[in-house]
């Protein structure tokens, strides 16, 4: 898996994105998502990230504000997936974990969902 390019990593990114539940992608408002090569730290251990503020903690939030941002780590992710299925399979999880904390989830409900 590690021959994958950014390109093709995107690609696989958007595809499991659009998969995902209309439930699940319907509420987001201002969110962008973005992959990158490995989280500022160079760690291998972060596969996502939600940079942003949950809907739960947000008071006035409006025009102007910049987008959120759910962030996919693609050297992490292809270091724990051995197949394309298997990465496919972890990007959809990563996705739905970081959209889970846009709406204010946090890491132990989704442990408990069996999300973490």
């Amino acid at each position: 898996m590690e021959n994958l390019d950014e390109e093709q990593f995107e690609a696989l990114v958007v595809e499991e994105l659009d998969a995902l539940s209309d439930e699940i992608v319907e509420g987001l408002e201002n969110v962008v998502f973005v992959t990158e090569a490995r989280p500022e730290d160079g760690s291998l251990n972060v596969l996502g990230l939600y940079d942003g503020v949950a809907l739960t903690e947000r008071g006035n939030y409006g025009f102007g504000e910049l987008p959120d941002r759910i962030i996919l780590f693609r050297e992490p992710l292809l270091a724990i997936c051995e197949t394309l299925d298997e990465l496919k399979e972890q990007i959809h999880v990563t996705l739905v974990h970081e959209i889970a904390h846009y709406y204010g989830i946090d890491d132990e409900q989704l442990h408990e969902l069996g999300w973490a």
